[in-house]
């Protein structure tokens, strides 16, 4: 079996896209899945040295030098670099932008994000703030299949996290991070399966799914 090739788009440090390196270099991906490029659209992004320690090619399309162009064109830019590296799936590992409903029909809707929350609740980019100040009891993170809206798309999985009264964002983000370092591959893996099957909003699995 041939393995998948991944695409990561990135802005930031990059602690997903390690676990899914690592996943597929020593983990539960290591015979199903390879990741072949990074993107990254923030010059001073962590990310890239992940990506340098690992010998995985890496390429910077910076947003800001792109402001005038529509969200179409910039992801073409993204696409190129993705055929580029015949990229199969794509994974958004803390890419700070939507993409365009062209970006995802380009690669027949395989496109996952992962988001530090239970969703639909708390979407955004301050979740665990969200959270604490909402009082809930129960956070979490979830992957999902990517649509033009943010936080939005088709759940594939998702893993509860604990909220304690005297958690702060510093105490609960890394606590949800370390669930999303195994959900993530897991989602991938899954997909490499053939176990995905998605229905208008609902993702059924094939089996049981062990965390």
């Amino acid at each position: 079996m041939s393995k998948v090739k991944i695409g990561a788009i990135a802005s930031g440090s990059g602690s997903n896209f390690e676990a899914i390196i690592k996943a597929c270099e020593e983990g539960i991906l290591k015979h199903k899945a390879g990741v072949k490029v990074l993107i990254c659209n923030k010059a001073e992004a962590f990310c890239m040295e992940r990506a340098k320690n690992h010998n995985i090619p890496h390429e910077l399309i910076e947003t800001n030098k792109f402001l005038h162009l529509p969200r179409e064109e910039f992801d073409k830019k993204m696409i190129t670099v993705l055929k580029k590296y015949d990229c199969e799936l794509v994974v958004l590992v803390g890419y700070m932008r939507l993409v365009s409903q062209s970006f995802i029909d380009t690669f027949n809707g395989n496109v996952m994000n992962i988001h530090p929350a239970l969703l639909p609740s708390f979407k955004g980019m301050h979740s665990h703030k969200d959270v604490l100040e909402y009082g809930v009891k129960v956070s979490g993170t979830t992957v999902h299949f990517v649509d033009p809206q943010s936080d939005h798309g088709p759940i594939i999985i998702q893993k509860c996290v604990p909220v304690y009264d005297t958690d702060t964002e510093k105490t609960l983000g890394p606590r949800v991070l370390e669930w999303e370092h195994k959900i993530f591959p897991k989602a991938i893996e899954l997909y490499c399966d053939k176990r995905l099957h998605v229905d208008g909003r609902i993702v059924r699995i094939d089996g049981d799914v062990v965390l």
